[in-house]
């Protein structure tokens, strides 16, 4: 099975961390406005998802959505989320933590495209 979003062994264990302190969380791609491009973390149900925005799928158990605008630029490459030392956006619940959430991404092969 080609998943369409995935996480770095280090960022999965990050969110695990995130899931005992926070309970169950969510990311939302950002658009790139006031944080960038960067992945965001969620409490669940804290934003809001809508019809103009899709389910690529799930890390660790955690649902990844984005925008279907926005995915329509990335929907030829694999999304990665890893996590970095930083500050990311301010609304995401790593931020506090001293690390970020980043997103990194590889050019689906032509086999996966046709399974996908």
């Amino acid at each position: 099975m080609v998943e369409k979003v995935t996480a770095t062994e280090t960022a999965i264990a990050f969110l695990e961390q995130l899931k005992e302190k926070h309970g169950p969380l969510m990311f939302h791609q950002s658009g790139g406005c006031c944080d960038g491009s960067s992945p965001m973390c969620y409490p669940e149900g804290e934003f809001l998802v809508g019809d103009s925005d899709i389910l690529l799928g799930t890390i660790a158990g955690t649902p990844f959505y984005m925008s279907k605008v926005q995915y329509d630029y990335w929907k030829h490459t694999q999304i990665i989320v890893d996590v970095v030392d930083g500050r990311g956006g301010m609304f995401s619940v790593e931020g506090p933590e001293g690390k970020r959430f980043l997103k990194r991404s590889r050019v689906f092969t032509n086999e996966e495209r046709a399974t996908l």
